[in-house]
C-alpha cells in the first residue's frame, strides 16, 4: 500500500502550519481556509483535529510558550522568580512576535499557559501577596513583556528626527548621542532591562506597602486536595 500523497493530519501538524502563516504573512492571514491551503487539504479535514479557530490559536500559544521556564517559581523569591520568568517569556515571544495580536485575541486555555500562571499564583501568594492584586501583578507583567516583543518588531532607528532638528532641537541631540556611543547592546534590550528593574522595584515597593499577610503553603492532602496552611510573613525574606 503506498503512502497517502499529502501528510496524515494532526493537532501539532496543524499548529506549526499556522505559526509558520503567521511567521511570514502576520496574524490576519490566519483563516482556517488558509491553513487548510498550507497544509494542502480541504477546510472540512482540519475540523477532525481542531473544533474551530479558537482552539487553533490555543494550540498555537502552546507552541510559541513551550520555551517558556517557569521553574524559578518553585526557588526563587517572588521579585526574583518573576524577573527570570520574563526574561524567558520575552524570549519565546521573540522568535514569533507577530503571534501576539492573534493571541491578545482569544482567552487563555492552553493547559501549558494556565500551568505557568499557577507557578506565577502560588509563588506571589506564598510570599504574602493578596489574592485580588495577583492578576493585577501578573497582567502588569505581561503588559510590559509583550509591549517589549512588540518592540522588537520596529525598525532599529525608530526615531528619526533629522528633518525637524531645528524644530526639536534636545531630542536629535539625544538620539545623535545614543547612536555615537553605541555599546552593540539593542536599544530595545537596554530598555527591556530598564523597565524590568524598575517594574520590579515599584512592585516590591507596593507590597511592602500593603497590609501583613498570613503566608500561605499549598499542601496536598491524601485525598489529593489542596490544604491552605498559614504562618505569620510579610515579605522580609524576600525584601
Amino acid at each position: 500500500m503506498g503512502r497517502p500523497s499529502t501528510p496524515l493530519l494532526s493537532v501539532d501538524l496543524i499548529a506549526r502550519a499556522t505559526l509558520r502563516i503567521i511567521d511570514t504573512e502576520g496574524s490576519d492571514a490566519v483563516t482556517m481556509g488558509r491553513v487548510a491551503t498550507a497544509l494542502g487539504v480541504h477546510t472540512s479535514s482540519l475540523y477532525n483535529h481542531v473544533r474551530n479557530r479558537a482552539a487553533l490559536v490555543e494550540e498555537v500559544r502552546t507552541l510559541v510558550t513551550e520555551t517558556i521556564d517557569s521553574s524559578a517559581f518553585h526557588t526563587f523569591p517572588w521579585h526574583e522568580a518573576v524577573v527570570r520568568w520574563a526574561r524567558s517569556y520575552r524570549a519565546a515571544f521573540a522568535r514569533h512576535p507577530r503571534s501576539v495580536p492573534l493571541l491578545m485575541s482569544v482567552p487563555v486555555r492552553a493547559p501549558r499557559v494556565l500551568s505557568m500562571y499557577e507557578d506565577f499564583t502560588v509563588a506571589l501568594r506564598r510570599d504574602g501577596w493578596p489574592d485580588e492584586e495577583i492578576v493585577v501583578v501578573l497582567t502588569a507583567v505581561e503588559s510590559f513583556i509583550l509591549g517589549s516583543v512588540l518592540d522588537m518588531t520596529g525598525p532599529p532607528a525608530m526615531f528619526d528626527p533629522a528633518a525637524h532638528a531645528a524644530e526639536f532641537p534636545a531630542f536629535t541631540e539625544v538620539i545623535a548621542t545614543l547612536e555615537s556611543s553605541a555599546t552593540g547592546v539593542p536599544t530595545t534590550d537596554r530598555a527591556f532591562e530598564l523597565g524590568l528593574d524598575a517594574l520590579i522595584r515599584g512592585l516590591r515597593a507596593q507590597r511592602r506597602a500593603l497590609p501583613q499577610t498570613a503566608r500561605r503553603t499549598d499542601r496536598i492532602t491524601r485525598d489529593g486536595t489542596r490544604r491552605k496552611d498559614a504562618r505569620d510573613h510579610g515579605e522580609h525574606r524576600s525584601r
